[in-house]
């Protein structure tokens, strides 16, 4: 797999759609590595009566770059690690950058840029109208995809998935509902270097930019390198 994947400083911020393809079942634009095993998962936890719906999958820089926009000024809202509202215009220009982070990446720091990484849900398991939140309750004992996280605890990684978002290590937030292609992030994560990051955030329309890239050094330590590791990589 890494000889045929040569993520580039174009794909790796999000800058390009030349690495991703759209798919229909499930419905998403995707990495192309990720076709053929995302396609197998979907049509096996179908016999399981589940119906893995993408609720995120590929985002551009400019995407990205909106949502921190909105949070920063306040027209987004914005929430701290556990879930109360902050008023982002009474926040500090460090204290804010810090919130965003609990929730959403830096431009050009997203882990959606490479198309490895995607949000599901259990279409199945909801009415039509139903409001996805992309809340841990949602996932647990109780919430509707409960029976999706056990399916994906018990047959994810046989298809080249995993959640890099499972434990808190001070970064991001927990995200059950975050999976990711082994295989292919892996190559993208070895890729991708703070100057490359630096050189995408100086070029993009970022409000808040002086303190992002005050702080750049330590988000790059603390929200892109410390994930949880592929299995396959585990000491």
């Amino acid at each position: 797999m890494r000889g045929r994947l040569r993520f580039d400083a174009l794909e790796l911020t999000g800058r390009t759609r030349r690495h991703v393809v759209e798919l229909a079942h499930p419905r998403g634009v995707v990495h192309r590595a990720l076709v053929e095993p995302l396609c197998r998962m979907h049509a096996a936890a179908r016999r399981a009566g589940i119906e893995i719906a993408l609720a995120s999958t590929y985002r551009d820089f400019e995407t990205q770059a909106r949502i921190w926009n909105e949070k920063w000024t306040g027209r987004r809202k914005l929430v701290d690690r556990g879930g109360r509202t902050l008023d982002a215009n009474a926040l500090a220009p460090a204290a804010r950058v810090a919130a965003i982070l609990a929730w959403s990446a830096a431009p050009g720091a997203s882990r959606h840029h490479w198309g490895t990484d995607f949000d599901v849900f259990d279409r199945a398991a909801v009415p039509a109208d139903y409001r996805l939140g992309l809340v841990p309750a949602e996932y647990r004992g109780g919430g509707p995809f409960a029976p999706l996280s056990d399916w994906l605890n018990e047959n994810m990684a046989r298809f080249g998935f995993y959640r890099p978002y499972h434990t808190d290590r001070g970064g991001v937030a927990p995200e059950p509902w975050h999976l990711s292609h082994a295989p292919s992030a892996r190559e993208a994560s070895r890729r991708l270097r703070l100057a490359t990051l630096r050189a995408a955030i100086v070029m993009g329309e970022i409000e808040g930019k002086a303190a992002l890239l005050k702080a750049l050094p330590g988000i790059y330590a603390r929200y892109v390198r410390s994930v949880d590791a592929p299995p396959s990589s585990r000491r």
